[in-house]
């Protein structure tokens, strides 16, 4: 079944995507802002998040607990969260419910109260966060790997820090909702079962006079790269390791998809029957595509005892350098079934197919549709992935790990 999508930019830069799937009865709405964590003043890491905090208690007419209940009633499933590049805002609803909850975003984003007198809850909810992820020890390892690995400030962490999340006042949650929640380069992404014409309407209707700013980007710095060890009593040590690698927009990207897909996807995987099955050497193990708008990166990660830590590296690194070699038909038709599956999946869920539409505009510029992406992974050989292989080698590590004691790291990575 062919899939319709639709997309229009109203003058203001805001983008307007659509995909009907009429078999479902939901629709669900993705909308992103070009409002992320590299835009955090060095003073205050953790702004961005700080704001989408603030931004959600209360909007338009209604305080924060109205705001919830609205969408409750709705039988909406909605989320807000930052990554580097963007804040985001999402839900899903019956399909009869669209028109209702497309407005209140728009309050969200558009009219937030951002009560002064809910500041220093909001810190707190920050500062939870952080807590709660410095007990996570594995969030901390990779963390730490693509602060090293990526140019500031997109290595950063959405979180921020103790000290700057403190640092905060209400004047910077103002001036960064000012600066940074505006039409340039929003996009607002429906799928799902609805009508394009009359959703178009409303949106034009509710974010068709909304300001845009200059769209910039942020000045980088060179990451520091190399090995680096994070001191931590701890009965684990986690292992995390970076290489360069193309981003989504590049050409290869699927070349490299189908490489790392065959090193970690599935319990067939290299890397699960190597580390894990054959060797016990590790509890949990893998490796992912990770790609920002400029730059690529494959992200491997570990969880092992200390006494197996040095074991587990050497595997985890001979494993990245033998798939330099290539790559097998057998372990490449398993990846495909794979990865078709999770099409079919994404095919049933309006809300997952929303997201993808939004992050396919930012990266693309344009939607792939579900059919393309299928007939690229068909077109996917031994060949063409071991062909990239060889002019694009998996090199350059950038290490980190986390435990009781450092590591050694072999010459030459």
């Amino acid at each position: 079944m062919t899939n319709r999508i639709q997309t229009l930019v109203l003058p203001n830069g805001v983008a307007i995507l659509g995909e009907s799937m009429p078999w479902l009865e939901s629709a669900a709405l993705s909308l992103i802002m070009p409002a992320g964590c590299i835009w955090d003043p060095p003073e205050c890491l953790g702004l961005a998040n700080f704001t989408c905090e603030m931004s959600e208690r209360g909007a338009g007419s209604r305080n924060s607990r109205e705001f919830l209940e609205t969408l409750e009633f709705l039988g909406a499933q909605w989320s807000g969260s930052v990554s580097v590049a963007h804040t985001s805002f999402g839900a899903a609803v019956p399909h009869d419910r669209l028109f209702d909850v497309l407005p209140l975003f728009a309050d969200l984003v558009r009219r937030p109260q951002l009560p002064q007198s809910q500041l220093e809850d909001a810190r707190q909810s920050c500062l939870q966060e952080i807590h709660a992820i410095e007990d996570d020890l594995s969030h901390r390892a990779l963390a730490a790997l693509r602060e090293r690995f990526f140019p500031t400030p997109w290595g950063r962490g959405t979180e921020g820090e103790i000290a700057t999340i403190e640092n905060v006042t209400y004047d910077h949650v103002q001036e960064f909702f000012t600066q940074r929640y505006h039409a340039g380069g929003a996009i607002v992404s429906v799928a799902g079962k609805f009508d394009w014409d009359a959703t178009v309407t409303q949106i034009e209707e509710l974010w068709g006079d909304w300001s845009a700013h200059e769209r910039s980007t942020p000045p980088t710095a060179d990451p520091e790269q190399g090995y680096h060890h994070l001191q931590h009593e701890s009965a684990q040590t986690q292992i995390a390791i970076a290489c360069p690698s193309v981003p989504y927009r590049d050409q290869n990207f699927y070349q490299a998809r189908g490489a790392i897909g065959v090193l970690s996807d599935g319990m067939s995987s290299r890397l699960f029957s190597e580390v894990r099955e054959k060797r016990g050497l590790s509890y949990t193990v893998s490796a992912s595509c990770h790609s920002l708008r400029d730059y690529g990166a494959v992200l491997c990660y570990a969880g092992t005892t200390p006494d197996r830590a040095q074991e587990t590296l050497d595997v985890l690194l001979s494993e990245l350098n033998r798939l330099n070699d290539g790559i097998e038909q057998q372990e490449l038709d398993r990846l495909k079934a794979r990865i078709k599956s999770m099409l079919i999946m994404q095919q049933e869920s309006s809300r997952a197919r929303s997201s993808q539409m939004a992050g396919s505009w930012y990266h693309l510029g344009r939607v792939q549709t579900l059919e393309e992406i299928g007939k690229i992974i068909d077109e996917l050989s031994c060949d063409s992935i071991n062909a990239y292989l060889q002019a694009q080698p998996l090199q350059d590590f950038t290490i980190v790990t986390l435990g009781p004691q450092p590591l050694e790291i072999p010459s030459g990575v």
